[in-house]
């Protein structure tokens, strides 16, 4: 017979996975990692690539994405234009980027399949007399360490020509020239760090499911619990 546990610690668990699952997919699809300083018209180049923009604009690039925002001085307002510049995985800028591609993507897909098996908690506990928040912090940490690997490796990108067209000649690994960071890749690190922090709250989360009273209240024939 399944039992609907619910309790406070196993919800914020759940709740906390599905905000870092999906923030960290936000920020590794934004092309908001690198931002150029404000530059005037280059028509050569902006006619050929964005149909002719007559405003100065703001590059900003992704890891496989790339925008640029117009600000209009006349109308006080900004229009920002995006698009893909990689249409294939071996089109990525650098092959440190395409290797921080691979380990985000990783760390992503985990944290993404942890919050479907997080919706189903509440109805079970255990597969093979595994805690499934014990195996789902485990995943997370896994998920967590390959975040961070990528995180590592995607400042060693930054001597590509690629960024080199964006950010100045004097940008090179580690280095931003004329660019600065955009808000994708700090919250790419706040969500990394996040996910270390669920995973070792999964094990609250897990007493807290197989606490006494939770055991006393099945015992008392109850499906649906509820505890603080």
């Amino acid at each position: 017979m399944c039992h609907v546990i619910v309790t406070c610690r196993s919800m914020l668990w759940t709740l906390l996975s599905i905000v870092v699952a999906f923030t960290e997919l936000i920020a590794f699809m934004s092309a908001d990692w690198l931002i150029g300083k404000m530059k005037p018209l280059s028509s050569k180049d902006m006619t050929t690539e964005w149909g002719g923009l007559q405003e100065p604009y703001h590059l900003m690039l992704g890891i496989y994405r790339r925008c640029t925002r117009i600000s209009h001085m006349q109308l006080s307002r900004q229009d920002t234009l995006c698009g893909p510049y990689a249409e294939n995985f071996n089109e990525i800028a650098s092959g440190f980027w395409q290797a921080t591609a691979i380990f985000l993507a990783l760390g992503i897909m985990i944290l993404c399949a942890i919050v479907f098996v997080s919706v189903f908690t509440m109805c079970v506990q255990s597969i093979m007399k595994k805690s499934i928040f014990n195996v789902c912090g485990l995943l997370q940490g896994i998920a967590g360490l390959f975040l961070i690997l990528g995180l590592i490796l995607y400042p060693a990108g930054w001597g590509c020509q690629k960024v080199i067209s964006y950010c100045g000649p004097y940008a090179s690994a580690y280095k931003l020239g004329d660019c600065s960071l955009g808000w994708a890749f700090y919250t790419a690190i706040g969500c990394t760090i996040l996910t270390f922090i669920c995973a070792i709250f999964s094990a609250q989360a897990e007493i807290a499911t197989s606490s006494d009273k939770v055991q006393e209240e099945i015992e008392e024939g109850k499906n649906l619990i509820c505890l603080l």
